[in-house]
């Protein structure tokens, strides 16, 4: 809980700083086509959330996972970069309170039929395109980014809202992502691919909250 309210807390600071009213939080990026280098911002791990809710016909759970490392790259004050290491030994539950209950779902979770942990012990999302959000209100997403997430060693594409902001050496983005599971080979009691299991069917899509904290660092990166 305290971690949490660390994150919101830095956060929060970064998007309601009135510099950052006055200048624009993003500005779209493409691959190959910015030439200069830009800061390399090492992201806080300690800092920063990633929060996970799965959803079947009789109900949901949810739970957390914890970023590994990663960077964003930042120029002048824009963010145009960026990839993300999470430790996929981390996950867990956090709505079942039964600890022998807990502990048969992050089980099941991290066995081949979900995702294989074992043999893929990190997932890894990378930013390919950040564009703005026209007109966003001050407390509204104002960006939407575009990147590579690769889970299970399946690398696809996936576009989400975000709210991003960089200033005094911090950078933050929150926001939320939904994930079909099924484009990862995670088939696990989806309908799309079984048929007749009624109340025992998981929905396709999940969705990651995330909130990101970066420092900024000594050295530079190209985007």
């Amino acid at each position: 809980m305290k971690k949490i309210a660390l994150s919101a807390l830095f956060a929060a600071a970064l998007f309601t700083a009135p510099a950052m009213a006055q200048q624009p939080a993003v500005k779209k990026t493409t691959p190959g086509t910015a030439k200069a280098a830009g800061n390399a911002y090492a992201v806080q791990p300690q800092l920063s959330t990633l929060g996970w809710v799965g959803k079947k016909v009789t109900g949901e759970h949810s739970g957390t996972v914890q970023f590994k490392e990663g960077n964003v790259i930042v120029r002048g004050n824009q963010l145009v970069g960026g990839t993300f290491t999470v430790d996929m030994n981390s996950l867990k539950v956090t709505d079942l309170k039964d600890a022998d209950s807990n502990g048969k779902l992050v089980g099941h979770l991290k066995a081949d039929d979900f995702f294989g942990v074992e043999k893929n012990p990190t997932a890894i999302f990378k930013i390919t395109n950040i564009t703005p959000i026209k007109g966003a209100a001050a407390d509204a997403n104002n960006a939407t980014i575009t990147g590579d997430l690769t889970i299970k060693g399946i690398t696809k594409p996936i576009t989400f809202p975000a709210k991003i902001g960089v200033k005094n050496g911090m950078a933050a983005a929150t926001g939320v992502a939904t994930i079909d599971r099924t484009k990862y080979d995670i088939k696990y009691g989806s309908k799309s691919f079984f048929e007749g299991i009624g109340d025992k069917a998981i929905y396709d899509e999940f969705t990651l909250s995330f909130n990101v904290i970066a420092k900024k660092g000594n050295g530079v990166a190209a985007n």
